[in-house]
């Protein structure tokens, strides 16, 4: 057995963005969130990823501007470190050591060099106490750093990062937890508490949820669990306090923030809808609704241009002054579990599961973006709880990605279960799936497992399901009965059962040749082609809760995991039982693209993994803890480009990535350090002009760009004769080189640079001319040539006689009868002036 040796368990994308609430810079021109253990930076316009901050080594739990740069940021996480960034190089400037969990940062511009943190009471073990902690940042050339200089400022807190706001600018705290509010004035160095009732007389709750401070008045904002908001004064004194009540929200409210002015007040809850109060006028308020989701998190840019709402879908909008919506950006969206199982989408690659209530989302696992999200139900979600509605609990893409198959339940009380089958078929034009066909009811009972058949060579498509009515079904796509008919549709072509058993899975094998159902603790081999029985495969007692068949050299095998702990391996050449052996196997898939398969073993609350080929026993790769909890989600991903790993421990990660997501919802996969320092390297290749964000638009016209240069480059080199464009030109650099806001008007500078790229008609001219002289002359010169020679010829032939008893004269070359004849075409006038003279 193979242990796991360089190869890592990573987070690959998909992380939450809406966990802490994040930051605009000064310019609004990036976004910045924590998002896993890793500080992402996005572009406000382009809504484009820029940069990964990475460095951290545990979750991510706050991001701050520095208020004394505004190019750098500050990052603090659960491993005990604050790290500072300059965001807009994604630099890693320097490392702070806390050496404690820090679960919020924050930080004012009358604390120069202190940041305060959230980490639990250090006599308390359990972490369910929280103080707040200033903390001075040495100044040292180092870049890591032991900031051990600690000082506790408030001893109860709320570990939530909405529950603490600094007021005018650094001159008092506001805390609020449970039912009480605290307020903490740096200047006297003491603290005021207010309390709250638990219950009002209506029956609300007014427990604090959300704290936010006015940066010019002495006014604090509290949210409620009941939707009330508090707006409080004369804080600074015990008894003389008081609050007047703002309400519309009907649940709780879980963000407040005021705008950089004052002058508007901003919240946000469960309705989606933002909402802005003006101040002292709080009677006007403005609204901002069908945001998509409860807002989570509200941010407001430096200079006020944007506000920023984090929501529960984990997403980000971005909005211009509570007028529009300007940009989105949208994580992997997570619920409380997956109902669906995790996929490939074969045309995009894009992985494919629950999205928002009633959607398919696809998500871009190389780009870690949301592609888009496919409305299935195709109804109005309505935000209340208690009521059931419409879910998306299966889904199975077709071998070539031309078909998608879903299934919606909804379950009423004291009604009967509602489900639909749904077909898609994927639509060229628009590039996205369009509802075919709508089947309701298609089984008596709750579809149990869905599946089509994966062969590329079949003439037919067909998708088969199981459910707890005892019965299968074989869907066939049928040719339209009339030609007036828009397309093909999809019908019942064969109902199965076997003595009265309930199916559970079922898989088609690589070819398509065989279907296996599972009726409890019978495995049964059909026929596609006829629908004949051919076989029963039975095996130690235990229901059968997997089912996958081999593929390529191992196709003969088909392999199940039983409710009784047992992974069993059946030979279907022999129709016998090749091995089996004891596990506690949670999840057993293939990957299509080799022979491997992988088998996720729950025990001792932990989930171990097994990479193993049916034909060996031994297996190829083992990693024991993997995650806590167990694992029923995960997928094999094809990479784009195959890895050339030699190593046996590796060499099943060659063609396919293993994605799983663990029982909190984290989305994780398996990499070589070889592969991580490859990306790391590639990424620090990537030389971009800081005033350009780095896109992928921006990086097709840089590669654009640098082919033109090489083609320019290499025409350049050629010995072809081609007419010069104008170098240099005054108004070209005028324009470049001028700072905009001392240029001259567009409409004066639009003639010279128009006359700049002219081409001057006289030169030309001047140019053919001389040209045509220069041929003149090289004609006449070989007939002058020709003329001298056989003049030369003619005496030597005359004078042959006399040649006998003297020496002739040698005849003149080409050459000189050239340069002969340029000296006659000299002007001699010159000389003649001066012999006059």
């Amino acid at each position: 057995m193979v242990e796991h040796g360089d190869i890592r368990v990573v987070h690959r994308g998909g992380s939450k963005i809406n966990f802490r609430e994040p930051v605009i810079s000064n310019d609004s021109s990036f976004l910045l969130c924590a998002s896993g253990e890793c500080v992402k930076v996005f572009s406000t316009s382009t809504e484009e990823c820029i940069h990964d901050l990475r460095g951290h080594t545990d979750l991510v739990t706050g991001v701050l501007l520095k208020p004394s740069n505004h190019l750098q940021v500050h990052s603090c996480s659960a491993d005990g470190t604050v790290r500072l960034w300059d965001f807009t190089d994604g630099i890693l400037i320097k490392t702070y050591v806390i050496g404690y969990p820090i679960y919020s940062i924050y930080a004012s511009a009358n604390h120069e060099g202190v940041i305060f943190i959230v980490t639990p009471t250090l006599s308390d073990k359990r972490s369910e106490f929280f103080q707040l902690v200033a903390v001075h940042l040495p100044q040292s050339g180092d870049q890591l750093v032991e900031a051990r200089e600690l000082s506790a400022v408030l001893s109860d807190v709320s570990s939530n990062p909405a529950a603490i706001a600094f007021g005018r600018g650094g001159e008092f705290i506001a805390s609020a937890k449970d039912l009480q509010l605290e307020v903490y004035f740096f200047k006297k160095q003491k603290s005021y508490r207010f309390s709250l009732k638990e219950d009002n007389k209506k029956g609300g709750k007014n427990t604090f949820t959300c704290v936010a401070c006015h940066p010019r008045d002495d006014c604090i904002a509290t949210g409620h669990e009941d939707g009330k908001i508090r707006l409080w004064r004369n804080f600074n004194h015990k008894k003389e306090y008081t609050y007047s009540t703002l309400h519309w929200h009907h649940s709780a409210v879980s963000s407040l923030r005021f705008t950089p002015e004052g002058t508007n007040l901003l919240s946000g809850g469960l309705e989606s809808v933002l909402v802005q109060w003006r101040y002292n006028q709080e009677s006007q308020k403005d609204f901002l609704p069908r945001l998509g989701a409860a807002i989570t998190h509200i941010t407001v840019s430096p200079d006020g241009a944007l506000f920023c709402t984090s929501h529960s879908d984990n997403k980000i909008t971005i909005i211009q002054s509570c007028v529009k919506v300007s940009a989105v950006i949208q994580g992997l969206v997570k619920g409380e579990s997956v109902r669906t199982d995790l996929m490939v989408d074969p045309r995009s690659r894009a992985m494919v599961m629950n999205g928002k209530p009633g959607h398919l989302q696809f998500y871009s696992l190389q780009r870690d973006k949301l592609l888009y999200n496919l409305d299935i139900v195709q109804q109005e979600y309505i935000h209340e709880s208690g009521l059931q509605q419409f879910e998306v609990v299966k889904a199975a893409f077709n071998a070539s990605g031309n078909w998608l198959a879903t299934v919606e339940e909804r379950k009423q009380k004291d009604a009967e279960l509602e489900f639909n089958l749904k077909l898609w078929a994927f639509d060229e034009q628009t590039q996205s799936f369009v509802l075919n066909t709508t089947i309701s009811a298609p089984h008596e009972a709750r579809i149990t497992a869905m599946c089509f058949c994966h062969a590329t060579d079949s003439q037919t498509t067909m998708l088969v399901s199981t459910s707890k009515d005892g019965h299968f079904k074989a869907w066939q796509l049928a040719a339209p009965a009339h030609t007036e008919d828009e397309g093909p549709s999809w019908l019942c072509d064969f109902v199965g059962a076997y003595h009265g058993l309930v199916p559970e899975c079922c898989s088609f094998s690589a070819d398509g040749s065989l279907l296996a159902v599972s009726f409890q603790e019978v495995v049964t081999l059909w026929s596609p082609s006829s629908w004949e029985l051919l076989t029963t495969l039975s095996q130690p007692p235990g229901a059968i809760r997997d089912l996958c068949f081999g593929r390529l050299s191992c196709s003969k095998y088909l392999l199940g995991t039983t409710a009784n702990n047992l992974l069993c391996c059946w030979n279907l050449l022999t129709c016998s039982l090749e091995w089996s052996t004891s596990m506690d196997i949670s999840l057993l898939l293939a990957d299509p693209l080799s022979e491997n398969m992988a088998a996720f073993c729950c025990q001792a609350e932990c989930t171990d993994l097994f990479v193993f080929k049916p034909s060996e026993p031994r297996p190829l790769f083992s990693h024991k803890a993997v995650c806590s909890g167990k694992v029923t989600r995960a997928v094999f991903a094809p990479r784009e480009e195959m890895l050339e790993s030699c190593e046996e421990s590796s060499q099943w990660l060659n063609c396919s990535q293993l994605y799983f997501l663990t029982q909190y919802m984290d989305l994780m996969t398996f990499t070589t350090k070889a592969e991580e320092d490859r990306l790391m390297a590639s990424s620090k290749q990537l030389v971009i002009d800081d005033s350009v964000a780095m896109t992928p638009f921006y990086l097709l016209l840089g590669k654009h760009r640098q082919q033109q240069q090489e083609n320019e480059d290499a025409l350049s080199a050629l010995p072809a004769e081609r007419t010069p464009l104008p170098q240099g030109s005054v108004a070209i650099k005028e324009l470049l080189q001028t700072p905009a806001h001392v240029l001259p008007s567009t409409s004066f500078l639009c003639s010279m640079f128009v006359q700049s790229l002219l081409i001057s008609v006289t030169d030309s001219r001047e140019e053919t001319k001389h040209a045509e002289e220069e041929m003149e002359s090289d004609k006449e010169e070989e007939d002058s040539e020709g003329e001298m020679e056989s003049s030369a010829s003619r005496p030597e032939e005359a004078s042959l006689g006399h040649r006998a008893t003297e020496t002739a004269t040698p005849p003149m070359t080409k050459s000189q009868i050239k340069e002969l004849r340029r000296v006659k075409k000299l002007d001699h006038s010159w000389l003649a002036g001066v012999l006059d003279s």
